[in-house]
């Protein structure tokens, strides 16, 4: 089997690429990158000892695309995956990128016949109900309430049933698009496709920013004993994100590749549900006691655009449909991501500190 993942050098896309060929040496895998993201270029060392052919190119060129060949699986993973992404600039690349790159890599699915493994996004859903809904205030976290008018908000999260009418940034849009286009593709064309929206994706090898790969940050500063932001919702590090180690992707990826009818024609949210969440402020918590160290962090009342008080994922379709669960914990991730730090110190530290 030959298996094309795009964004293959980055922090999802990578990870991919290892284990798959680890678990399945005998297939072909192949990482197509354009390598625009820092620290993206670190992973072709690790391509290269596992026997992973790299392809350097961009999806938006449909002859980059066609140059692979045949192959029998595309895994989607390349994106701009910023939510502020053209918000307060021309969000022409973001649009390009996610949207007018990801169907030409439909067309190559449809001309090589293969299977399309789509990674979409919780952000698909519009920001302004998620805001509306009523929440409790604790100690160190923001909850959602039982009662809510929306349907598909619980104290369990976000599920497929919510609405998806209203706006919900530039980037979660074009893959909403992406979703729909697949969609088309599938009913007229015959694409085997499995669509997923993972929620907040974390784990070693991923070149954490503040507006993508928080968890990454928020242990990376711990690490070299710099400060950090609490910013929106009053600076009180209060709001939720529901965490889902890398690893527990490519188990699933595993399956869509290998039993995709099983996901022809659905679509399920993915996270690590509520029991795998954690607020900013608990996350601090967390670091503390991984790293040892106790580091400033300053107080932002404003809160930013497009951000969201809470996000967590609803696992209970693709539970009770298909029989996955995350297994690995918030603790497990931050342990794993500070022992990746530790262990890769010199070549991350221009990049992560």
């Amino acid at each position: 089997m030959k298996i094309v993942i795009t964004g293959g050098a980055g922090f999802v896309g990578s990870t991919l690429c290892i284990q798959l060929k680890k678990k399945y040496p005998g297939y072909e895998i192949v990482a197509f990158d354009n390598l625009k993201r820092r620290g993206s270029e670190l992973n072709l060392i690790d391509f290269q000892k596992q026997g992973i052919e790299f392809i350097h190119g961009d999806i938006r060129n449909n002859e980059d695309i066609l140059a692979i060949g045949n192959f029998d699986v595309l895994i989607e993973a390349s994106a701009e995956p910023s939510v502020t992404a053209g918000l307060d600039s021309d969000p022409t690349y973001v649009i390009n990128n996610n949207l007018y790159g990801s169907i030409n890599c439909f067309n190559a699915c449809v001309k090589y016949k293969s299977k399309l493994i789509f990674l979409s996004t919780s952000r698909v859903y519009p920001i302004e109900i998620i805001e509306e809904a009523t929440f409790t205030e604790n100690d160190t976290r923001f909850i959602f309430n039982e009662n809510q008018k929306s349907d598909g908000i619980s104290p369990k999260g976000i599920s497929e049933r919510l609405s998806l009418d209203g706006a919900r940034s530039f980037y979660g849009t074009t893959k909403l698009s992406s979703e729909l286009f697949i969609q088309e593709y599938a009913a007229f064309y015959g694409l085997k496709a499995a669509i997923t929206r993972f929620g907040v994706i974390a784990g070693p090898r991923q070149m954490g920013k503040t507006d993508q790969g928080v968890v990454t940050l928020w242990m990376a500063k711990h690490y070299w004993n710099q400060s950090l932001k609490y910013i929106g919702y009053g600076g009180t590090g209060k709001q939720v994100r529901d965490i889902l180690h890398v690893d527990d992707l490519v188990d699933l990826v595993d399956l869509q590749i290998h039993n995709i009818e099983k996901f022809e024609g659905k679509i399920y949210n993915v996270g690590g549900g509520i029991e795998n969440s954690a607020s900013l402020k608990e996350m601090t918590v967390i670091c503390e006691k991984i790293s040892g160290n106790t580091i400033q962090i300053d107080e932002i009342p404003e809160t930013r655009t497009a951000d969201l008080r809470i996000f967590v994922t609803d696992n209970s379709k693709i539970e009770s449909e298909i029989g996955w669960k995350p297994k690995k914990s918030v603790e497990t991730t931050f342990q794993d991501i500070y022992n990746w730090i530790k262990e890769n110190e010199k070549q991350l530290e221009s990049i992560l500190k």
